[in-house]
């Protein structure tokens, strides 16, 4: 079958757990991992009199992150029932916002193949989650055939984030999920991770033959536990339809869930319609007023988003966009850059920082976000960066210097002084070793003297060998390149 060529439109939904301590309309604890059904009560699931409280802080979280995204806060939004039944929703409907959602537009800057973009928002609302019910149960006394149900979950609070139809590709919803989950952490809305299920996406997805044509038929996916797994999941399905086009077959409206170990999509249900829901105003609930000094004191707590950080990188410390990037990934990590520059070369700072201090936070299985509790503080960095950056050390020896800062602790200039790793300065002690390179090494000596000028690398490299990686190269050359020529 000859193969489609299609123009993918995406659209995400993304569920963020709020980092509050209790629940969005009660007062249960949102602890994680704890004992099922233990964090419940009257209220989350649903007993009959009961009557819910909106929780400030969640409103709070989202107000902060609709000024992030520059979106509007509606100074009276307001909660709707969303009517439908399913073992792990004890209420039988969930408290959203539907028609009056408290955040309107904003927008994502994000990187793609095509260069900078702006994917804008939708809306931003408040709800509850659900709770949630386990098909492959963990007991051994309970028969596989049974679901259990647990309702911990139930009644926490979320905040769900509705993009534009504007992603064109995997790499971009990718893209897209990526920045969502650094703003979210850097401004302490959520903790953002997809693994525990406090961050959740789901993708809408149609293609069509070219990008002026109408839009096709809107396919939803579900269950995807992470940002590589919500691209595999979207390039499967765009695949998919595609060979539905190129058949004659027509896309037909639905909800797929993704099977990370087949990396194909199935269908789940036919999609419902909002009408289908029955949406209702919440009798328990009045409108959600947010005054205007609610948001002022809100913004004036509001921290520098990654966005933001990566340009003033960039700028201030004149840092390439590859580092500001990566740098501006996590707060923890910024933050630790940031000290360090303050005693060193930021550029040399970020190039460490970059190189060595996240190869050995790897290797004590360390994330950015954990850049804290790195055995090396920034200040201790920072010393050993001046070194280099004073040309005290070489770059070479300092790299030594630094495992062993890893490994014991001890600061660098008293390992630099044990070690003798200080930088070799006297031109006559480097002028005889140089000749002692050019007469051990008579074959590449020759070489380059016959015009075969690439073995002058190897020359170099021999010479600050023979220095134990403490002269400056750009003296080691001028040396050689004397002693060569004489």
């Amino acid at each position: 079958m000859e193969k489609v060529k299609v123009a993918p439109v995406i659209g995400l939904e993304v569920h963020a757990q709020l980092d509050t301590v209790s629940k969005m309309f009660c007062p249960c604890p949102t602890t994680f991992a704890a004992e099922p059904n233990s964090a419940t009560c009257p209220v989350c699931l649903g007993f009959p009199g009961t009557l819910p409280v909106v929780n400030r802080q969640a409103v709070t979280l989202a107000i902060r992150f609709g000024l992030a995204v520059g979106g509007e806060i509606d100074p009276l939004s307001g909660f709707a029932r969303k009517n439908y039944f399913y073992p792990d929703l004890p209420k039988g409907y969930q408290i959203t916002q539907f028609d009056r959602p408290i955040v309107r537009g904003g927008t994502i800057e994000i990187e793609s193949e095509r260069g900078p973009r702006e994917i804008r928002l939708v809306r931003a609302h408040l709800e509850e989650d659900a709770g949630k019910s386990l098909h492959d149960n963990p007991y051994p006394d309970v028969p596989d055939t049974v679901t259990l149900v647990e309702w911990n979950r139930a009644g926490v609070p979320l905040l769900e984030i509705v993009s534009e139809p504007e992603l064109r590709s995997a790499a971009e919803a990718m893209a897209y999920l990526t920045e969502m989950r650094r703003l979210l952490r850097t401004l302490s809305i959520s903790d953002a991770n997809m693994e525990e299920g406090n961050l959740r996406c789901d993708a809408n997805v149609s293609v069509r033959l070219s990008e002026s044509d109408p839009y096709g038929t809107r396919v939803e996916i579900k269950n995807m536990n992470s940002i590589r797994n919500v691209g595999r999941a979207i390039e499967f399905e765009i695949a998919r339809q595609a060979e539905c086009l190129a058949s004659g077959e027509r896309v037909v409206q639905e909800t797929r869930l993704f099977d990370a170990g087949s990396g194909r999509t199935r269908v789940m249900r036919s999609k419902e319609e909002a009408h289908d829901y029955r949406y209702l105003p919440e009798p328990d609930l009045g409108s959600l007023e947010v005054s205007a000094g609610w948001i002022a004191e809100v913004r004036a707590t509001l921290r520098e988003t990654p966005r933001e950080k990566r340009r003033r990188f960039m700028t201030v410390y004149a840092l390439s966009a590859a580092d500001a990037d990566l740098l501006s990934s996590a707060r923890p990590l910024a933050e630790y850059f940031e000290k360090v520059a303050a005693v060193a070369a930021p550029r040399l700072a970020a190039s460490w920082v970059t190189g060595e201090v996240l190869r050995w936070m790897k290797e004590q299985k360390l994330s950015p976000e954990d850049a804290g509790r790195f055995s090396v503080s920034p200040a201790e960095l920072g010393e050993l960066v001046a070194l280099v950056g004073s040309g005290e050390v070489s770059n070479s020896a300092a790299k030594t210097v630094f495992e062993e800062m890893v490994r014991s602790g001890r600061p660098a200039p008293e390992i630099v002084r044990e070690k003798n790793l200080g930088r070799v300065s006297d031109e006559g002690a480097l002028t005889e070793a140089i000749a002692g390179v050019v007469r051990d090494n008579p074959g590449p000596v020759a070489q380059y003297r016959a015009g075969k000028t690439a073995t002058f690398g190897f020359l170099v490299g021999a010479a600050m060998k023979a220095t134990g990686g403490r002269a400056d190269p750009e003296t080691v050359r001028r040396l050689l390149q004397g002693e060569l020529d004489a």
